[in-house]
Formats: structure tokens, sequence, C-alpha cells
């Protein structure tokens, strides 16, 4: 379930096992009180809260939220500590008023997994849009939750602090393209979209 957030309209989103109801959000950028009612409706028991970076859009809700809902915050890869750290200097620069400062309980790297709703998802390192970015992929599902190095007919931005375009081509062309072509992909913004239609039609790729 998406849950846009923020001037942004960063796709949160809350991730869930029918079975048993137990879940995970990821990217809580903000609007906590919009999340929690989602949580609420749905009847989920959210586990845990996962991050892919550290821009403010995607981590300024994560602090509110897990002291909210007593839960652990795992990721991004810890090359993005200082953005995190200065997380209240994004927020003033983005106009998005105050933010807490998230400590995540676990940091990820690559070759690592982490369950999400039930399932094991592999953590891929793809720096570029931001040193410590991490998307998360489940092969046998053929799903990966990629944030914002891969997008529906774009890519992540390379002009925030600590982006390198040459870094975010390479992640993308070495760590993504790679999965195969019937991979689908939630981004961070934006409608979802495949590897394979990324690679036929996005122009940053093309």
């Amino acid at each position: 379930m998406i849950i846009p957030v923020t001037g942004f309209q960063q796709n949160c989103s809350l991730i869930w096992d029918p079975k048993t109801m137990l879940g995970a959000v990821v990217d809580p950028g903000g609007d906590v009180d919009r999340i929690l009612e989602a949580v609420r409706k749905q009847g989920v028991t959210v586990d845990k809260i996962v991050l892919t970076h550290g821009h403010i859009d995607h981590i300024g809700g994560a602090a509110d939220l897990a002291e909210a809902l007593e839960i652990p915050v795992e990721g991004p890869h810890e090359a993005d500590k200082p953005l995190i750290e200065r997380v209240a200097e994004q927020a003033i620069q983005f106009g998005m008023g105050e933010a807490k400062t998230v400590a995540p309980d676990r940091w990820m790297q690559e070759g690592d997994t982490v369950e999400i709703a039930g399932r094991s998802f592999e953590v891929l390192h793809c720096p570029g849009h931001s040193p410590g970015h991490l998307v998360y992929v489940d092969r046998e599902l053929q799903f990966a939750i990629s944030g914002d190095v891969l997008f529906a007919g774009s890519i992540g931005r390379t002009d925030l602090p600590g982006g390198d375009h040459a870094t975010l081509i390479q992640s993308i062309t070495e760590k993504l393209l790679p999965l195969g072509d019937d991979v689908a992909f939630l981004p961070g913004h934006g409608p979802a979209s495949s590897i394979g239609q990324e690679r036929l039609n996005n122009p940053f790729l093309t």
C-alpha cells in the first residue's frame, strides 16, 4: 500500500503479510498521522521501519513513527549517517518544518538480508543518489524497492549532498539491470515500473 507523504509526494509504503497481518513501513518521510491512520485502517501490526536512504523526504517521520509504535528502524547503509544526523538542517532547507533525527537500530550493507512482511529481501548497496542508498530485492517475487535510484522514465537526483551521477549510473547498470527484465520495482516517487521497461525506454539508460 502506497501512502504519499510530504510535499515531495514520497512513496512511503506499508507492506504486510495478509496471513499474519505483520508488516513494515518503508521510508516514512513525514505525515506520521496519515501513516498511523493507514496502519490502523488496514489492521496491520507493524514490527519495523525500513529506510532506503537518509534524505529528509524518506526519513523525516521515522523517529516519531518508531516512538509511536515502539518498533526498531533498520537501514540504510552507514555511509548515510552524516545525512541522517543533519535531518533538522534538511528539514529547514526544504521547507519541511521540524524533524527529529532518527537513530537506526541496524545499519545494513551489501549482502545482508532484511525481513519485510515475512519475506526475506536481499540488500543491495546502490550509491549515487546518496552514499548509503540501499535497494531491497525479493528475487522469488521478482520485486524490488528501489528508493530514489531508479524511477519510471528517470533516475535519482545527483545534485544533492553526497550525490554523484557516474556512481548512480554504475549502481543501476551493475546492480539493478542484472536483476532481469521481469523484476518490478517500486521507486521513491511516482509510478512503479520494471527493469525491462526502463532498459528499453529510460532516456538515462538508452
